[in-house]
């Protein structure tokens, strides 16, 4: 396996150093920098969302989530993000329509400007450094996990994680947006590729789709149902998920900037449409994948099952294309994120542009060093975090569709709301308070009530006052 590892690893790494070199350009702005010009293509934009999308989490996470909670996560995982693609339509609409003619500094900048308020930024800011910075430390510690299985005693997790972490900010700053979506897109053809190689394999295990069900029928009946053999898949917890998921688009930031850098309104829109049909192809083999582990590794921990089901009972070659294709995974999306993050502290930051730049880059310095130090504290589902993840940034969904769709002078008491729905949400993250009140979960009352208050907001505002002088101008 060594010998293919070092043959693929060598053509990954030759492809990055030739998209880092075609991304860099002397003497560029900082718009061209930050935002990558603003004019992605069809293929680039289906794939650096699919990369940013469907990362480590996608890789390992899904099929252990399968094998441990069954087909049921189906609803979960697929059904969700095909959903989503309706919001990202739509939203994408609306945030291109909403950022024409100016420039686009994150989503806390323009929040910021809509309400003409800062503290709507810096709230915003908080909720994506509070849960997005833990998202990226699981994709570093999915790669750790990976690379020790492959090559045990070699190198301490810590080390893996910090060689990750060294690559993507070398990366990242010799080409900017534009090389880290290079880098989406040989990753997102890299994922699909190997996530099918291994989950026909999974799959001709059984034999066919229907025998892999009626062998796991007799491994665990619960595997086929809801809410699995965890209890985990209730309606409350599918619909806080597909919440969730649908503001996806809207929360985090790595997607909004992808959609504000398509070439045009036609673009994204295809883009969106693509992604669906991208999302099932990835999830279907996950699938096969998870119940392979099911059958044959049930009993076992997360990291033995890695080991078994992604790397000895695959042909050399393809146990070698999985951990290349696990590194692109981590790499792409831990970038993403690590970027959309400076990008979003730029847009908060005010002074001459140069200054500005510089402590951008500082502030994702910062930000890689706390997701390393994370990477190597967290032991949690790789699913689940993820989950979490994404629950917390939609609690801010409400607040920004009000500020992004309203043409009213918006008051500032949604902020403060969504200000307060955070901090009861980290409580009960915490264990502090609980999570469920009378039987419904915690997080579902909160996305139901700000929800409420912001179309509440929107209808005791005041429409904005444009004078005559405006018009004219």
């Amino acid at each position: 396996m060594i010998f293919w590892v070092w043959v693929f690893g060598l053509i990954y790494a030759g492809m990055l150093v030739f998209a880092s070199l075609k991304s860099y350009k002397k003497g560029r702005s900082s718009e061209e920098f930050m935002m990558a010009g603003g004019n992605i293509g069809l293929s680039l934009g289906v794939l650096t969302f699919a990369a940013a999308l469907f990362s480590t989490f996608t890789f390992l996470g899904m099929p252990d989530f399968f094998r441990i909670n069954g087909i049921g996560a189906w609803i979960f995982l697929a059904v969700s993000d095909g959903a989503m693609v309706f919001v990202l339509l739509w939203f994408g609409y609306e945030i291109r329509k909403k950022v024409r003619g100016m420039e686009f500094r994150g989503v806390s900048g323009l929040i910021s400007r809509c309400y003409d308020n800062k503290l709507a930024g810096y709230t915003f800011f908080l909720s994506a450094f509070l849960f997005l910075i833990p998202y990226v430390g699981i994709q570093i510690q999915g790669i750790a996990i990976f690379m020790d299985a492959a090559f045990p005693e070699s190198l301490p997790a810590w080390g893996w994680s910090l060689g990750i972490v060294l690559i993507m900010l070398t990366y990242s700053e010799i080409g900017g947006l534009k090389a880290i979506i290079f880098s989406d897109a040989i990753q997102g053809v890299l994922l699909l590729a190997v996530i099918w190689i291994i989950g026909w394999v999974c799959l001709d295990h059984f034999g066919g789709i229907g025998p892999m069900f009626e062998k796991v029928g007799t491994v665990k009946e619960e595997l086929l149902s809801t809410p699995g053999p965890q209890g985990l898949l209730t309606p409350q917890f599918l619909l806080a998920s597909l919440i969730a998921i649908l503001m996806i688009p809207v929360t985090q930031p790595q997607f909004t900037t992808r959609i504000v850098v398509m070439k045009s309104m036609n673009t994204m829109k295809l883009m969106a449409v693509s992604l669906g049909a991208f999302a099932i192809l990835v999830i279907l083999p996950t699938v096969f994948i998870g119940m392979y582990g099911a059958d044959l590794y049930g009993e076992l921990d997360r990291d033995e099952f890695f080991a078994n089901a992604f790397l000895k009972d695959q042909h050399e070659a393809v146990a070698a294309l999985a951990i290349i294709g696990l590194i692109a995974a981590g790499l792409s999306t831990t970038n993403a994120m690590i970027f959309a993050m400076g990008s979003e502290l730029r847009g908060l930051l005010t002074g001459a542009e140069k200054v500005i730049m510089k402590r951008t880059k500082i502030g994702i310095f910062v930000f890689s060093t706390i997701a390393f130090i994370f990477s190597i504290i967290v032991f949690d589902q790789l699913v689940l975090l993820a989950r979490v993840s994404f629950a917390g940034t939609g609690i801010m969904g409400p607040m920004i569709l009000l500020g992004i769709l309203s043409d009213r002078k918006i008051s500032p008491v949604m902020i403060y709301l969504s200000l307060g729905g955070l901090a009861i949400f980290l409580l009960s993250l915490g264990g502090i308070i609980p999570s469920m009140y009378f039987g419904y979960r915690l997080d579902l009352l909160l996305f139901i009530i700000l929800g409420i208050s912001a179309v509440g907001s929107y209808l005791s505002s005041e429409k904005r006052v444009v004078s005559d002088t405006k018009v004219n101008e």
